[in-house]
C-alpha cells in the first residue's frame, strides 16, 4: 500500500497513528494515512504562528507572496494529472472531472497571486484639521482551513490562495475520508520555495478537527462541510474568538419553465444532479417544473439518467462513479425509502448497485404528492433527484425559497423580465440562468441560511483574511491641549 505523511513545520511525518484509506470503487484499503493527534494540531498551529511573525513571511512584501503564488500555481499545472489521478482513487471521483477541475484549479492561485499586491487601504477625510487618518488592512493571522474530500483541491484553493495572499499562515486539515490528493498537494508547495510553517497539512477525525478549530492561537476558522459539523465549529470558536467562514451544503432549486429550451435544460439538469455522482455542494437536487412541459422534460430526463456510464472512476468513458463513503449510500437508501412511505415515487434508480464498490444509480423521485417528504428536505450528497411541480411563477418562487438552505439555485427560461424577477425574487447566493455549475475565480461563491455564511472566490474573500487598523497621525507642532477632552 502507498503510504502518505503529513507536512509539518516544512517536514513531513507519519502522524500519532495511521489509518487505511479504501478505495470507493472496491471498498478494499489502499494506502496508508497519518492520523494527527492533538500534538500534532498544536505543532501545526505554533509552526504557523512562528512563521506569521517571523521575518521571513511577515516583512515579504505583497508582490513576493504573488510571484510565490504564481510558482505555485504553475506548479498545481504542471502536476495537475497525478492529483487527479489520486482524487479519482480515494474518493471515487471520475477522472474525466477531477483531470479538467485540478487544472483549473492553478487559475485559483494565478487569480490571487495578482490580487496580492491589489490590497488596498484608504484615506479618511477626517473631521479634525490637524489630523491625518488611514486605514490598513493586515492579514488576520493564523488560519484553521477544515475542507470535505469532495473537490478538495478547489475547496481549499478558494482558501489558501487569499488568505496566503493576504499575509495570513495556514493550517489545512484534511477530511479523514480521501486525504491523498491534499497529502500530496503539501509536497508541491514544499518546492514552491515559501518559508517553512506557511501552510501545514494534517488530517484526521473529530478530535484534530476540535483541537485545531479550539486553538487559542488561531484567529479565522474557515470551514467547507455540512451544517451539523459547522455548529461544533461555531462553538469551538467560542473558546478562541476566532472568525469563522462557513461553505456548507445545499438543497439548490432547479426551476425550469415551459418557454425554456428544454433539451439544454435536461442537459443542463444531468450536469447539475448526476454529475461528480451528484457529490457537490451546488447539486441542483430539486427540480422545480412547470406542469406544462413536465410530462416530456421528465421522460426525456428519465432517458438521459438510464443512459448515463456507470464505471470505474478511472475510466475517462466513466460518467457516473462510487460514492465516496459506504455511509453515504446508506443514507441515500434510506431517504428513499422513507420518502416512497411517504408518498413520493421513484421514476428510475433509487437502488444500490450489486457489487464491489459503492455505486448507486441517478435517481429520480416525483415528490408531486409529498412536498414535504424526507427527500426534498434532506441533503442526499449523491445522484438523486426530487421533482416538484408549478403552476404559476409566483408559485415556483414559493417553491424554490422553501428550505433553509440558501447556496444556488437555477433559472431556465427564454423570458427576460421573467428571469429578472426570479433573481430578485430567489434567497440563494449563487443564481444561474440558463446555465448550471459553472464557477470562476472572479466570482464569489457562497450562501446563507444552513448554507452558511462568508464568501470564497473573488476579490471579497482576499479581504476576509484581513483585518483593519486605523491609523492616527496628528500633524500639529503646537503642544497638545487640555488632557482631559477627548479629541
Amino acid at each position: 500500500m502507498q503510504q502518505f505523511q503529513q507536512y509539518i513545520d516544512g517536514r513531513f511525518d507519519d502522524g500519532a497513528t495511521q489509518f487505511d484509506s479504501l478505495d470507493p470503487a472496491t471498498g478494499a484499503p489502499w494506502a496508508r494515512m497519518p492520523e494527527a493527534s492533538v500534538a500534532d494540531v498544536n505543532r501545526a498551529v505554533e509552526a504557523a504562528e512562528r512563521a506569521f511573525l517571523s521575518s521571513g513571511w511577515a516583512l515579504m512584501t505583497a508582490t513576493q507572496r504573488g510571484k510565490l503564488l504564481l510558482k505555485l500555481a504553475d506548479l498545481v499545472a504542471e502536476n495537475a494529472p497525478r492529483l487527479a489521478e489520486l482524487e479519482t482513487r480515494d474518493t471515487g471521483k471520475i477522472i474525466r472531472e477531477t483531470s479538467a477541475q485540478i487544472a483549473y484549479v492553478a487559475e485559483y492561485y494565478r487569480y490571487y497571486a495578482g490580487l496580492a499586491d491589489k490590497i488596498e487601504g484608504a484615506h479618511l477625510p477626517i473631521d479634525k484639521p490637524d489630523m491625518e487618518v488611514w486605514l490598513r488592512r493586515e492579514p488576520v493571522g493564523v488560519v484553521a482551513a477544515v475542507v470535505p474530500w469532495n473537490s478538495q483541491l478547489f475547496l481549499s484553493a478558494v482558501k489558501i490562495g487569499p488568505a496566503l495572499a493576504a499575509g495570513c499562515t495556514v493550517v489545512l486539515k484534511a477530511s479523514e475520508d480521501g486525504p491523498a490528493p491534499m497529502l500530496e498537494f503539501a509536497r508541491i508547495f514544499d518546492q514552491a520555495g515559501f518559508p517553512k510553517g506557511v501552510l501545514n497539512v494534517i488530517t484526521g477525525g473529530a478530535e484534530a478537527g476540535a483541537a485545531l478549530t479550539s486553538h487559542a492561537k488561531v484567529d479565522h476558522v474557515a470551514f467547507t462541510g455540512g451544517p451539523e459539523t459547522a455548529r461544533h465549529i461555531v462553538r469551538n470558536s467560542a473558546e478562541n474568538l476566532a472568525s469563522t467562514s462557513l461553505e456548507l451544503g445545499g438543497k439548490s432549486p432547479f426551476i425550469v419553465f415551459e418557454d425554456a429550451d428544454i433539451e439544454s435544460a435536461v442537459n443542463a439538469q444531468v450536469s447539475g444532479i448526476f454529475a461528480a455522482t451528484g457529490q457537490s455542494c451546488v447539486a441542483g437536487s430539486r427540480l422545480v417544473i412547470s406542469n406544462k412541459i413536465k410530462d416530456v422534460f421528465l421522460e426525456r430526463l428519465k432517458v438521459k439518467a438510464q443512459e448515463v456510464v456507470i464505471g470505474a472512476p478511472d475510466d475517462m468513458a466513466t460518467e457516473v462513479g462510487p460514492l465516496c463513503t459506504l455511509r453515504q449510500r446508506e443514507r441515500a437508501i434510506a431517504l428513499i425509502k422513507a420518502s416512497e412511505q411517504q408518498g413520493a415515487k421513484v421514476i428510475t434508480g433509487g437502488a444500490a448497485l450489486e457489487g464491489d464498490g459503492y455505486f448507486f444509480p441517478p435517481t429520480i423521485i416525483d415528490c408531486s404528492n409529498a412536498p414535504e417528504a424526507d427527500c426534498i428536505t434532506n441533503e442526499f450528497f449523491g445522484p438523486v433527484l426530487s421533482v416538484l411541480s408549478f403552476d404559476t411563477e409566483e408559485e415556483a418562487l414559493k417553491i424554490a425559497n422553501n428550505t433553509a438552505f440558501g447556496l444556488a439555485s437555477g433559472v431556465f427560461t427564454n423570458s427576460l423580465t421573467r428571469a429578472h424577477r426570479m433573481i430578485r425574487g430567489i434567497r440563494a447566493g449563487i443564481v444561474w440562468v440558463n446555465t448550471y455549475r459553472a464557477v470562476s475565480p472572479i466570482a464569489p461563491f457562497g450562501g446563507h441560511g444552513l448554507s452558511g455564511h462568508g464568501r470564497e472566490g473573488g476579490i471579497q474573500a482576499a479581504l476576509d483574511y484581513t483585518k483593519v487598523k486605523a491609523v492616527w497621525l496628528r500633524t500639529s507642532d503646537d503642544p497638545i491641549p487640555d488632557p482631559f477632552v477627548m479629541r
